[in-house]
Order: structure tokens, then C-alpha cells, then sequence
């Protein structure tokens, strides 16, 4: 997206596809002047081999010879230099894993100092401006931060998973910006999910408990957030959005969209403030409704 609809960067991923995302972006991108092209976002340890089983999950591997290999990667992809925010996708597992023809095989888990380490050096290097870590936790922030500085960390948040609240408040605390992602909950605070929708027996939120044994209380929360929506002639996922958005120490927002009427229904969550009386009544919802894990309020 770019600044002409208020969005200001695009997140991507190898893994989204296995490479296929992020190659439809250097395209789309290609003949755009760079003034007008959004800040690329892209992200590494999440890897796979070429006969691996393109239906399973990647592996979650941050070695320091495949962070490099990645980046390379990605920068063909795109059809850039540089990446504007590397970001560690997922802490590494320790999984058996043999990256390129004549790699070799290792099965321990890459320490946190030594992939952070690499981060750094690519930075220093001018192949990426900026580094971050997501889905790390307050304690490998911590560690990291003695190596070198956490630009950014993108854990999850969303009106109903508020879980990431302390690493939020670290980064608040340490100068570090916090892109949220699944701000809409994977369609729950949309307003369009209903109780009587059917979910696909492959689609992976039919077995999740905020869509089986916790959606009543997550739809009760929706139905709050109608008034509010109401009162700024928003829609109900602008109102979830600004509400993210609102909360002490967050940067931004990532939302995913499949369709363009999608992204019209939220895209102007970056201009709606919500105000204290809003902020109040939300507060009141999540603890009434039971929705959710995670404070309320900050």
C-alpha cells in the first residue's frame, strides 16, 4: 500500500508462499520511482528445502548462515538493495534441517546471541536500516537489547488477544517501535463473522477456541463495538483497529485483506481517535463480555 490510502509499508515474508509474496511485490513495485514506493517490511527463520512438502509448515531455524541466505533471498525477490526492517520471524527451534544443496545438517537450537548478532551485522553492513524480533518474549528482548538495539518487534495484539501487553510496555520502555499484527483477530472483530458461519474442516480457525468454545464472548464484544463504530460512522473493524493502535506503545498495524472491499472497511482506522469515553466503554465490554486474555486497560 501506498501513502495515497494512508498505508506507509508492506510486510511481507519468504514463507507467505515460500517466496511467492514476496516476488508479487518486487513486481508490483518495479516501476514505481523509490519516492513513492512504501517501506518494504520482510522477515527470516522461517525456511524451507525445495522437496519439502509445500502443504506442511516451514521450519523455524535462525542460523546465521541461513539469515544471510534469506536476506540474499529477499532481495532478489524484491528487487531491491536493502530492506528497510528485517524482523526474526519466530525464535529458533532447534529443528534438524539442511539448508541448501551442500549445507549441512544441525538439530540445536541457534542461541538468541548469535542470529541477533548476525541482525546487527547486516545492519551495519547497509543491507538492512533497521532490525527487529518477532514473537520474542520480554526476557529475549532483554537479551538482545545487550547486543544491539531492538528497532521494532511485531507480536500479536488484537482487542481480543492482549497477551503481548509486556513486551509492549518494554519496548515503550526501551525506545522500540511494536507493530501489531492480527489486529482483527483473523476476521473475528471485523463485524462480518457471525455464529452460524461455517468454517472448512481445512481452514485452521474451525479447531481454534476463538472460534469454537470462546466465540460467544469474542461476538459479544463485537456487538459492543457497534455503538461506538456508530458514533464515528466507521466500521466495526475501524473501531478494533484505533483501538490497537491506541494502546501506550504501539507503532502501527498490520492487516491482512483478501479483497479491495476489505481494505475499504478499515483503511481509515489511521485517521479515527477514539476518545476517552470510547477507550472507557471498550474497557467495560472486555470485562463484561469475558473476551479475551490480557488486561483490559493499560
Amino acid at each position: 500500500m501506498g501513502g495515497h490510502v494512508g498505508g506507509r509499508w508492506l510486510d511481507t515474508a519468504p514463507a507467505y508462499g515460500l517466496g511467492h509474496a514476496e516476488e508479487l511485490v518486487g513486481r508490483a513495485l518495479a516501476d514505481l520511482p523509490e519516492p513513492d514506493r512504501p517501506y518494504l517490511f520482510t522477515k527470516t527463520g522461517l525456511v524451507w528445502n525445495e522437496g519439502d512438502d509445500r502443504t506442511g509448515p516451514p521450519h523455524r531455524i535462525v542460523r546465521p548462515d541461513i539469515v544471510r541466505g534469506e536476506l540474499e533471498a529477499s532481495l532478489r525477490r524484491l528487487r531491491v538493495d536493502h530492506i528497510d526492517l528485517y524482523q526474526v520471524h519466530w525464535p529458533d527451534t532447534g529443528e534438524v534441517f539442511v539448508y541448501g544443496a551442500d549445507g549441512t545438517a544441525s538439530g540445536a537450537a541457534t542461541p538468541l546471541e548469535e542470529y541477533w548478532q548476525v541482525m546487527a551485522d547486516l545492519k551495519k553492513e547497509g543491507k538492512v536500516r533497521a532490525i527487529g524480533l518477532s514473537n520474542h518474549d520480554v526476557a529475549q528482548l532483554t537479551a538482545a537489547e545487550q547486543i544491539a538495539h531492538v528497532d521494532a518487534i511485531q507480536p500479536p495484539f488484537s482487542a481480543i488477544n492482549r497477551s503481548s501487553a509486556p513486551e509492549i510496555a518494554w519496548a515503550k520502555d526501551n525506545g522500540t517501535g511494536v507493530i501489531a499484527y492480527s489486529p482483527l483477530q483473523s476476521g473475528l472483530l471485523t463485524g462480518a463473522f457471525t455464529a452460524d458461519r461455517k468454517l472448512s474442516a481445512d481452514d485452521w480457525r474451525s479447531g481454534h477456541p476463538d472460534f469454537t468454545t470462546n466465540l460467544s464472548a469474542n461476538l459479544a464484544l463485537v456487538e459492543a463495538l457497534r455503538p461506538i463504530a456508530a458514533r464515528h460512522e466507521v466500521s466495526v473493524a475501524g473501531v478494533a483497529l484505533s483501538w490497537a493502535t491506541a494502546w501506550p506503545g504501539v507503532t502501527g498495524a498490520i492487516v491482512g485483506a483478501r479483497t479491495v472491499a476489505q481494505i475499504d472497511g478499515w483503511i481509515g482506522a489511521s485517521a479515527l481517535e477514539l476518545t476517552a469515553t470510547d477507550l472507557a466503554d471498550i474497557t467495560t465490554a472486555l470485562t463484561e463480555t469475558g473476551a479475551g486474555t490480557g488486561p483490559a486497560n493499560t
